[in-house]
């Protein structure tokens, strides 16, 4: 777990170059060596509590430096301080050669004040301090960090409120286009790389499928996706069905994977719009399936439930045509008999609803209502049944 635990509050940036100053710290250090405490003077300075036998303090760490840069390369006033609980020298310099930013001098007496003193409670914790008094650190500035990258800064609660805002409104907007395309990425590729504009997908029903090639759940689901998919682009004259796959693969060589067994679209997996994607929908697990209608209006997240249950039949995934699908099978189960026996099979069948199934009998893939055995692995299609007499 990461970031502060601590009631909310703001602190003022000149603290801590006092509290340093009477704590006998003479310099701060860069990767060139010394460097004043006026370093941070009239700078919104972060404190960086972080280790490096940490593994969430590394895994912070690129996004930190892809911030810290793209903030120093548009001449923002920004400085952030390394306070390390590492447990030696050694270790404190070899976690902070992969810094480009400042670092208090290694001492774990001074670093445990200073915690205690900012009430951190989990690493990696950064906490911004600043003279202009806006800045509430009541949330996880880290995952704060990770959600929006540069955007989030200068951190003050009037910027996370505005990136909220900005997130709902992309949501409930029904514009495809301010939600699939921003900032000179208005496209999505093909499988082959070809770019498609979003622009083009506009009046289609959209699948927005969440997916990794490294999730064992993600290859069945993509098989039922696939199955739902090819059922009503053979069904339907209209091309007015696509998804697009938004990559959690860990690399660019399991994309690639993944898209070896896609027919569809994808976000590129070098595009920063994939995790605006899982942030703007909350995506907390995969496999996961958005369901965005023609209208360009969200009709749900529950997508994989949908295309498990009742694949293309469900096509357009209204909850008015998921509410007729489920009327229409709880009328065929009540024409059905509960049991049967079969002249096939020695034990006597139930009638079950699954969501997929191989029929015994005529070895095609069945799904919802079946006959099926409670004694061995046995299941039949209603069509299937032969009544014995």
């Amino acid at each position: 777990m990461s970031g502060p635990d601590f009631e909310a509050k703001c602190i003022n940036s000149s603290d801590i170059v006092t509290i340093l100053a009477a704590e006998g710290v003479q310099f701060l250090l860069s990767g060139e060596g010394k460097v004043p405490l006026s370093a941070c003077d009239g700078k919104t300075t972060c404190l960086f509590f972080s280790a490096n036998w940490c593994r969430a303090c590394r895994n912070s760490i690129p996004k930190l430096v892809e911030l810290y840069d793209t903030l120093r390369r548009r001449s923002e006033k920004i400085e952030i301080l390394l306070i390390s609980f590492d447990h030696n020298e050694n270790e404190f310099r070899e976690h902070f050669k992969h810094m480009p930013w400042l670092a208090v001098p290694f001492d774990v007496n001074l670093n445990r004040r200073l915690s205690n003193r900012y009430h951190v409670k989990h690493m990696p914790s950064l906490i911004p301090l600043t003279s202009d008094d806006q800045i509430s650190i009541e949330e996880d500035l880290i995952r704060l960090i990770e959600d929006y990258g540069p955007e989030a800064f200068p951190f003050t609660k009037s910027r996370r409120e505005e990136l909220k805002a900005s997130d709902a409104e992309m949501l409930e907007g029904g514009k495809l286009q301010d939600l699939l395309a921003h900032k000179g990425r208005d496209y999505v590729i093909s499988k082959d790389g070809t770019k498609v504009l979003v622009s083009e997908l506009v009046g289609k029903t959209i699948g927005l499928y969440f997916g990794a090639h490294w999730c064992p759940p993600c290859h069945t689901f993509t098989a039922q996706l696939l199955e739902a998919y090819n059922d009503h682009q053979m069904a339907s004259k209209e091309q007015d069905f696509e998804i697009i796959f938004i990559s959690t693969d860990r690399d660019l060589k399991e994309f690639n994977l993944s898209l070896e067994s896609m027919p569809w679209l994808a976000i590129p997996y070098s595009d920063k719009r994939r995790n605006d994607l899982c942030r703007i929908f909350n995506i907390k697990g995969i496999p996961s399936l958005v369901l965005i209608g023609a209208d360009g209006k969200v009709i749900g997240t529950n997508g994989r439930a949908i295309i498990c249950s009742y694949g293309a039949k469900a096509f357009p995934f209204t909850k008015s045509k998921v509410g007729e699908l489920e009327a229409a099978l709880r009328k065929e189960g009540d024409a059905l008999p509960r049991q049967v026996k079969d002249r096939k099979h020695e034990h006597l069948l139930k009638l079950d609803m699954a969501k997929a199934y191989q029929c015994d009998s005529c070895k095609i893939r069945g799904r919802f209502w079946a006959f099926s055995c409670d004694v061995c692995d046995y299941d039949l299609h209603p069509a299937c049944i032969e009544e014995a007499s």
